[in-house]
């Protein structure tokens, strides 16, 4: 069995000190996805940059929300869903909305509908985007572009999503209070 190491910047090889004093300095504390990722430098750097992207696509704060989370509960992530939480409180994205997707149910907005299940399409048939959801995004006004930010997003997710199974990342304490399981 594989085992993982919470890194800190004494413990990380050399190249990923750098990259978690970023992280320090964006969060506030380097998160434990970001310890465990330290012991690839290059995934480290390819999730900040991927994270960084993910800011400027043309998704409002409650769009990235959905795309983030959606892929985050499709994945049963029990690490990125409370952080991903945080980081929608953080940036005002509506309550309501973060509750629907937390708890995996249809969304109240129906344009933002239409986005959840654009990425749950692309995400649960490998790229693929089914008719009937195809058409709901684009008569939901999203475009390509919209389409292939899902796409940036999600590789995004997939590197946290498949590291947090691996390593059994534990949950930061400022993201414990939005602790979550999978309804199963």
């Amino acid at each position: 069995m594989t085992t993982f190491t919470l890194h800190t910047k004494d413990t990380a090889p050399e190249d990923a000190r750098p990259l978690l004093d970023k992280s320090e300095k964006a969060f506030g504390m380097i998160p434990n996805l970001h310890a465990v990722m330290a012991e690839s430098p290059q995934l480290l750097e390819g999730y900040q940059v991927l994270h960084e992207l993910a800011q400027k696509t043309a998704f409002d704060a409650n769009e990235l929300t959905v795309v983030w989370q959606t892929v985050n509960v499709e994945h049963a992530c029990h690490y990125c869903v409370p952080a991903h939480t945080a980081i929608a409180k953080s940036m005002k994205a509506d309550d309501k909305l973060i509750e629907e997707l937390r708890n995996d149910e249809p969304l109240s907005d129906p344009k933002l509908n239409a986005l959840k299940n654009a990425v749950l399409s692309i995400t649960r048939n490998r790229g693929h985007f089914d008719d009937d959801a195809q058409k709901a995004f684009t008569d939901a006004g999203y475009t390509s572009r919209h389409v292939l930010d899902i796409i940036l997003i999600l590789a995004q997710k997939v590197m946290s999503n498949y590291t947090n199974h691996l390593a059994d990342t534990p949950v930061d304490a400022p993201f414990a209070k939005f602790e979550w399981s999978p309804k199963n």
